[in-house]
């Protein structure tokens, strides 16, 4: 099938500034992350950003670069901008891959693409895998989603849902020998269909997306549907701390040995 994929990429990060351009093997982080997309095969692959050092690195390695404004309050609204600079039909399936997923699997991609395909009446895919360590249940980081039977998100939160009173309220999280399976953590990865990202921005933003900050939630809160599905791959964690660059750097030393 067809698709598109856009990375936003933010200069300022709060816990890791310059996260983009940090180095990761000899290449910027967000090369490796636009390699990821090339593997995917994707029709087109655009970095969306409003950092002129960021552009400038990114066409260095060939990438087709979308300057976008500086006040989107998250990357489903930069993605909007894209789209609409870009005058994608209202029916292209658009990926969003976040900046900072160098070892993100290429067919993690084209599963969320396939999977909003398959599902035409929702706006939005996006991907889970379960949980197997039972502090990841309590782990305000980590977020969990809830799903009814025809594979479509109920809820998104940064808290345990769904809550399994006989065995939460009695034990304490480090006794839980194993996680129940219908405890499903969220992966950051997310399809769209144009008209949806299209018009994102211009959707109120809810008091649920605001306080778990959580941007998915606006579209829940609107009326739109989410398809959802178990990654086929599970993807290593994202870079946000340094500690996180030297975790990626012996992942792909390790590789490179390979």
């Amino acid at each position: 099938m067809s698709f598109r994929i856009v990375i936003p990429a933010r200069y300022q990060a709060t816990r890791l500034p310059g996260k983009p351009l940090r180095d990761l093997a000899g290449k910027p982080l967000i090369q490796h992350v636009h390699e990821r997309a090339v593997e995917s095969g994707a029709e087109t692959i655009i970095i969306a950003t409003d950092d002129e050092r960021i552009r400038a690195a990114a066409e260095g390695f060939g990438a087709m670069v979308c300057m976008t404004r500086s006040d989107h309050r998250n990357g489903t609204e930069r993605l909007g901008e894209v789209i609409e600079k870009m005058a994608w039909p209202d029916e292209a399936v658009i990926v969003n891959l976040q900046g900072d997923e160098p070892l993100m699997p290429p067919d993690c991609l084209r599963q969320v693409a396939q999977l909003l395909e398959a599902h035409p009446n929702c706006a939005m895919a996006t991907l889970y895998a379960e949980i197997d360590d039972p502090e990841d249940i309590f782990d305000p980081h980590v977020v969990k989603l809830v799903a009814n039977r025809n594979d479509e998100a109920l809820y998104f939160s940064r808290a345990a849902i769904p809550w399994w009173r006989e065995v939460f309220n009695d034990a304490p999280q480090v006794e839980l020998a194993d996680p129940p399976t219908a405890v499903k953590r969220h992966i950051g990865l997310y399809a769209y269909r144009a008209g949806f990202g299209r018009g994102y921005a211009s959707l109120q933003a809810s008091p649920l997306e605001q306080m778990e900050s959580l941007e998915q939630l606006r579209a829940l809160w609107h009326g739109y549907r989410i398809a959802v599905a178990e990654a086929v791959e599970l993807p290593p964690a994202g870079v946000d701390t340094e500690g996180d660059l030297e975790r990626v750097r012996r992942q792909l030393a390790s590789q490179s040995a390979g």
